[in-house]
């Protein structure tokens, strides 16, 4: 603490602003492909401001030396380095090294130049300089992620190719400009390629793949600062041929020179012939807009550039090409682009500007007829093209051909001769251009030409030189010496000499083989020009030829001597540099340094390391001087020889086998001096290994200074890489001893760095350097150690890498301590699969074993065995060392039709030569008559059978395995008890198959509950027949049943309420104690008989009961409440009522006492409480309670709140109601509703009254109130009679009459009509004389 406190006062007495460069951005590795160019990028501070100097392998780079070369600028602290057209001389390592008084600092980058690809087109633009956009005020960065890579497609399938751009910062609505590039050819959209920008994610798909799509396709996303580019190489292989032996498609139709009814089809030959020489192409035309395809040439030819003529003028077409051998004919080719048979100066029109603008005004001119004129000739009359096929000749029209169109006659004659003769006798053409076919091959000829129109044939042109009939164009001579040198592991970079005195090249078809199979493949489906092309898609560790053939348009050359056999691995390279030096321990006179293994090794196993140094005097450093001659292989070396008190800067280099490679930049400055501090120095070779999604393992070595006391534990701190200096947490609170700890806990995908601290008595020294960020995931393709026990008992730890190169070796430790000792392990390492064996595990193997494969990106995995695991491996041992024959089941007893008996179990698996031993109480059984045996060795089941059991069947079964030197058996012990049981089951069995022969019961006798309540008897019988009787009996008494009886399906039901037992009145269709008894049902046939019983007396018929009381209790409705006039009534109702119901009543959980006040009854279905004039204490909770034999069906209600309130004012109004409706006043009777009387006659009525009070009586005559007199005398006795007397009735009395009682309770009317008639004389004769008599 001290010497941190001086430390820091020190450095805050000096002068603040000045410190040593830093690298804020650090130049990135860029791979690039040949002709294009690269640009490194760094910023750099510190104060006073450094000096750049940027190095190719440790060269300083002078751009005056190479003009137009290099490129360095320097602006606002950031540096960049740009190299134009880049070649494989350009593959390096680059290093920038910034340098003031107060230290130096570099930063390194690689460069990889992959592949050679010729001439530079002028479609790929050349880079823009990233800068500052002043129009949105930043300097865009812009990052490809994600990237694609080297693609492999076939002919017809989709492929897309997609990479993530990050662009920085982000500017809301600014898009940066992305391109997509084939071999250096912008690509626009088509049927054929699809191109999307989502704002952070570019796709390029290819909808149908051909081979014109293979090749080097580029992504290039342009900023207002500068661009970014990312490529890779696409490989379409041919598609299925239709016939086997059949060539591969054409590639790459063209249409060349079209003119009105003439254009030239040219195509590039296929790499596959099929396996025999291609005979020549079939060229077919097809009008756009239809899909007729006509065939152009009626026999092949072999030249890949054909005329067409025969053309309609004005009409577009479309062409294809097919090629042919032996086998038969290829796929079509992809179709060409549509091209318009018309004359060139008008598609020239066509393509041109548009008219020009409207003036308002028309001009119209009128010219004088002119006369026919006959043309001139033709001029430039020359042969263009000359094959075995055919010849093309070409020409300019006339000067003179007046204003209407012209046509030509071409002619010919063989050279030496004057004969003329004319080749398109009918049909002259219209475009300058022509083929003659069917010429003599070698023959010389000579060619002229006219020109018609209306007026007449003109003179004709100059002839041509005499040409011969033949191929002008030779077939390229084969390529040079094919040379193929290592790049990848995967890759091989091909080279070879062109073709000499190649015309009209096209390019190159590779072709590779496994060394010695001479089964040769391409590598490219599509010509290449150039002489390098790196072969992909081959196999890692496997040896390769290479042979390389040109092509033109006469065809394609010989193949090219083959190459030496090259074996497919990563190019070797030097070592890049190690870096991050620390002092371990310092002395008086020495150093011990270490350093962090170079991120790029080349290729091979690094031998050792060479460390220099330099004194450094007042800030200046001195001559850098060897500290090692000998190369040291640790990651950790004692300088000596060196100056106490003196400071010192620090360099390593690392060598491999392809020699040492550039040094590391020059370390910090260490002061010479002995270390006194307590505290341990840092532990240091800090590693990573095992790393997975959520977990890794920490690697480090022990201090080499120890402080005062010895070294005692280990701190290991985390925190994420992005993450502040004040982030970094412990992982253990407890120090541990070991030099490893595996880090559990992780979050996927988050970076990680980790350092170590080591502790004495003294306490904890400093921690460590910091690890390289790593990125907590499985990879892909992860696998982890397998611990197997083979059949001859041999425990092995597994582990496989699908990752190998040929230099990659597995290296197993225990305890992170690499495993040397082979008399506890035995290794074994076959292609990428290791093995560690056992030899004779015990407690000693204990530990953590842990694979590591070198030449890797850090390929590992770990097994721990503990003493549990280690357990149950020696276990397993021993039963493969003395296996078992795996039992499915073992062996069970079970019971078949007739009683029959049967033993069996099942092998998991066995052979074909297992043997079997049946054993009863130690005695071998042998098929007999008695013991019927069998044994499917396929399905490994074992079986045997006994008609039936006797008593001196009990006993002890064993069924014995044995097949090879795997052994098993199974036992079934069959004694007391179980045995007889067994027995027993057995004769029921029997008795069961001779009882089911004639008529039976499938279901016996049993009974049902209807949801009405009713008790149905039923069950079910098989076997019967037309003759089968039925017989019902109850208590041993026939039952007479009615047309109930169900004999369908051999059901038989029978309802007891139908039995016809007495019934009191009301009770019908009920169940009652006097249906308890015992029924039986009798099916009897010819065949046999089969009965079976019911018994429904004492607890039967409880239970039978019960179950009726559960269907009635389950019935009931919800508790409802009902007011009346004389209280509150609880009511629920069931859909049948039973008098042996037991219901209960409760308030309250507690059983109702009923009272006077407090009734119960049933009306019906309805069950009712009545609750007599309710008071307040009569609130709570009801239920009823139907006892069913079991725990009861209760339905209850709560009668409180408002509910209880509701009801209490509904009684208390019907109760009112009640009362008045008693107490009104009421005529009761006597009155008629018609009186007809004789005139003079007396009427006398008399009714009855009630109500209380006594009602007040008004007698009322057509609705006027009468009052008593000498003629109406109304009277009303005892407050119940009321009469009403008509003394002497006249006419005048007839009307209606009422009567109208009253009181406070109510009003009622009577009411009758008085009909008054008078006799006429004879009527009163009649009547006098019945007087007299």
């Amino acid at each position: 603490m001290i010497l941190e406190k001086d430390e820091y006062h020190r450095r805050m007495n000096e002068d603040n602003l000045q410190h040593a460069p830093d690298f804020v951005i650090k130049p990135r590795s860029h791979t690039v492909w040949e002709k294009q160019c690269v640009r490194l990028h760094c910023t750099v501070t510190g104060w006073p401001e450094p000096r750049v100097v940027w190095y190719k392998n440790n060269v300083t780079i002078d751009p005056m030396a190479h003009p137009g070369k290099y490129k360095i600028e320097s602006s606002y602290n950031v540096h960049s380095l740009e190299i134009n057209r880049c070649d494989f001389d350009d593959t390096a390592q680059y290093r920038v090294s910034a340098m003031n008084s107060k230290g130096e600092l570099s930063s390194f980058a690689s460069i990889v130049v992959k592949r050679f690809k010729g001439e530079v087109d002028e479609f790929l633009p050349a880079p823009r300089q990233h800068a500052f956009c002043s129009e949105y005020g930043v300097t865009f960065e812009t990052h490809i992620v994600d990237k694609f890579g080297v693609s492999f497609g076939r002919e017809g399938e989709t492929m897309s190719l997609g990479c993530t751009v990050i662009i920085y910062p982000t500017i809301q609505r600014y898009q940066p400009e992305v391109q997509w590039f084939r071999d250096d050819v912008l690509l626009k959209p088509s049927k054929w390629t699809h191109m999307h920008w989502s704002g952070n994610h570019a796709t390029l798909t290819l909808t149908h793949l051909n081979k014109e799509d293979e090749g080097l396709y580029t992504l290039r996303v342009t900023t207002k600062s500068g661009y970014e580019t990312h490529s890779a190489y696409v490989f379409v292989r041919d598609a299925e041929a239709e016939l086997e032996g059949a060539p591969t498609a054409p590639l790459d139709v063209q249409c060349q020179d079209a003119n009105k009814d003439y254009v030239i089809v040219t195509w590039k030959q296929p790499a596959v012939d099929g396996g025999s020489t291609i005979l020549g192409y079939f060229v077919d035309r097809c009008e756009v807009g239809t899909t007729h395809w006509i065939q152009c040439n009626d026999t092949p030819v072999k030249f890949a550039r054909f005329p067409v003529t025969a053309l309609v003028e004005g009409r577009s077409y479309i062409f294809r090409v097919r090629a042919v051998n032996r086998a038969g004919t290829s796929r079509p080719s992809r179709v060409s682009e549509p091209v318009a048979a018309m004359d060139p100066a008008d598609r020239a029109r066509m393509k041109g500007h548009t008219s020009a603008p409207w003036t308002g005004q028309i001009i119209v001119t009128e010219e004088e007829p002119a006369e026919g004129v006959v043309p001139g000739k033709p001029r430039d009359l020359a042969v263009t093209e000359a094959t075995k096929n055919y010849v093309v000749l070409s020409w300019r029209p006339p000067g003179q051909r007046g204003h209407e169109g012209i046509m030509y006659y071409v002619e010919k004659c063989v050279a030496g001769t004057d004969s003329w003769q004319r080749v398109n006798t009918e049909i002259p053409v219209k475009s300058p251009r022509f083929a003659l076919f069917d010429l003599s091959e070698g023959k010389s000829y000579r060619f002229r030409v006219r020109c018609c129109n209306s007026a007449g044939v003109g003179e004709p042109s100059e002839p041509t030189e005499a040409t011969t009939v033949g191929d002008k164009l030779d077939i390229p001579s084969a390529p040079g010496r094919v040379v193929p040198t290592r790049n990848t592991d995967t890759s091989v970079v091909v080279s070879w000499e062109e073709s000499r005195d190649a015309k009209e090249l096209v390019g190159y078809y590779i072709e590779a083989s496994l060394a010695g199979k001479n089964a040769w493949e391409p590598c490219n489906n599509k010509p290449v020009k150039g002489t390098r092309f790196v072969c992909h898609g081959l196999t890692t560790g496997d040896s390769y030829m290479f042979r390389v053939r040109a092509l033109n348009a006469a065809g394609l050359s010989d193949y090219s001597q083959e190459s030496e056999a090259i074996e497919v691995k990563a190019a070797i390279a030097s070592p890049a540099p190690p870096y991050g030096i620390t002092v371990l321990e310092s002395v008086r006179d020495s150093m011990v340094l270490g350093w962090k293994q170079p991120t790029f090794i080349g290729g091979a196993d690094i031998t050792g390391y060479f460390v220099d140094y330099r004194e450094v005097v007042d800030g200046v450093p001195g001559k850098w001087h060897e500290a090692n001659i000998k190369a040291v292989s640790e990651r950790a070396y004692r300088v000596t020889d060196l100056k106490e008190n003196k400071f010192y800067q620090f360099q390593v280099r690392a060598a491999n086998m392809a020699g040492v490679g550039i040094p590391s930049q020059p370390s910090d400055i260490f002061k010479c001096e002995e270390w006194t501090i307590a505290v341990p120095g840092p532990p240091y070779d800090l590693q990573l290994s095992e790393v997975r999604k959520h977990s890794l393992v920490v690697l480090w070595k022990p201090p080499v200074y120890q402080g005062r006391d010895p070294v005692n534990g280990y701190y290991i701190d985390i925190k994420e890489a992005d993450a502040p200096e004040e982030d970094w947490k412990g992982v253990n609170e407890k120090a541990t001893g070991k030099t490893y700890m595996k880090i559990e806990k992780l979050k996927e995908g988050v970076s990680y760095v980790f350092r170590v601290r080591a502790q004495n008595k003294a306490g904890v020294g400093k921690p460590s350097q910091v690890t390289e960020p790593v990125v907590a995931q499985t990879r892909p393709g992860t696998q982890e150690i397998v611990v197997n026990v083979d059949d001859e008992g041999v425990i092995s730890m597994n582990f496989e890498c699908t990752q190998m190169t040929a230099d990659s070796q597995f290296v197993w430790c225990k305890n992170y301590e690499e495993i040397t000792d082979s008399t506890r392990l035995t290794v074994e390492t076959k292609a990428g699969k290791s093995k560690a064996s056992f030899k004779t595990p015990d407690l000693e193997d204990l530990g953590i074993y842990s694979c590591l494969v070198t030449h890797t990106d850090g390929v590992s995995a770990s097994y721990t065995l503990t003493e549990e695991g280690l357990k149950d491996l020696l276990k397993i041992s021993h039963d493969h060392k003395f296996p078992i024959i795996p039992l499915k089941s073992d062996l069970a007893v079970e019971l078949l039709e007739k009683g029959r008996v049967r033993f069996w179990l099942q092998a998991e698996k066995i052979s074909p030569n297992a043997k079997l031993d049946y054993v009863f109480n130690d005695n071998i059984l042998t098929h007999g008559e008695k013991y019927k045996m069998n044994f499917d060795k396929n399905t490994g089941i074992i079986e045997m059978f006994m008609e039936s059991l006797g008593p001196s069947d009990e006993g002890t079964y064993t069924f014995q395995l044995k097949d090879g030197k795997a052994t098993n058996q199974s036992s079934l012990v069959l004694i007391g008890d179980v045995f007889d049981n067994l027995r027993k089951q057995s004769e029921f069995q029997r008795k069961e198959f001779f009882r089911k022969q004639g008529p039976h019961f499938v279901e016996f006798l049993s009974y049902e509950v209807t949801p009405e309540c009713c008790v149905v008897l039923k069950c079910k019988v098989g076997n019967i027949k037309k003759e089968t009787v039925v017989i019902w009996q109850k208590d041993e008494r026939e039952l007479k049943v009615d047309e109930k009886l169900s004999f369908t399906e051999g059901v038989l039901t029978l309802e007891i309420s139908k039995l016809g037992t007495a019934r009191a009145p009301g009770t019908e269709g009920t169940i009652s104690k006097k249906d308890q008894g015992i029924y039986k049902v009798i099916v009897k046939d010819d065949r046999g008989t089969d009965t079976s019983v019911l018994k429904l007396t004492d607890q039967g018929f409880k239970d039978l009961m019960n179950k009726v009381f559960s269907v009635i209790a389950n019935s009931a409705t919800p508790l409802k409440i009902q007011s009346t006039a004389e209280g509150i009534r609880l009511y629920t109702f069931v859909n049948y009522y039973n008098d042996e119901l037991h219901v209960t009543w409760h308030y309250r959980d507690a059983a109702i006492a009923f009272t006077e006040r407090i009734k119960s009854g049933v009306v019906g279905e309805q069950l009712w409480l009545q609750i007599s004039e309710p008071t307040e204490k009569d609130k709570g909770k009801y239920a009823i309670e139907f006892f069913d034999g079991k725990g009861g069906v209760r339905r209850t209600v709560e009668l409180s709140g408002q509910a209880f309130d509701d009801a209490y004012a509904e009684f208390q109004r019907l109760k009112a109601a009640a009362i008045a409706e008693r107490n009104r006043a009421r005529v009761a009777g006597g009155l008629p509703d018609v009186v007809t009387i004789q005139e003079g006659k007396a009427l006398n009525l008399t009714c009855n009254i009630s109500g209380d009070p006594v009602p007040e009586v008004t007698w009322l005559k057509n609705e006027r109130e009468l009052v008593s007199d000498n003629h109406y005398i109304l009277k009303f006795e005892s407050g119940k009679f009321a009469s009403f007397t008509i003394t002497q009735v006249n006419t005048s009395d007839s009307g209606r009459y009422s009567i109208l009682v009253k009181n406070k309770y109510g009003t009622e009317s009577g009411d009758f009509t008085v009909s008054v008639f008078i006799p006429d004389d004879q009527d009163l004769a009649k009547a006098g004389k019945k007087d007299k008599k």
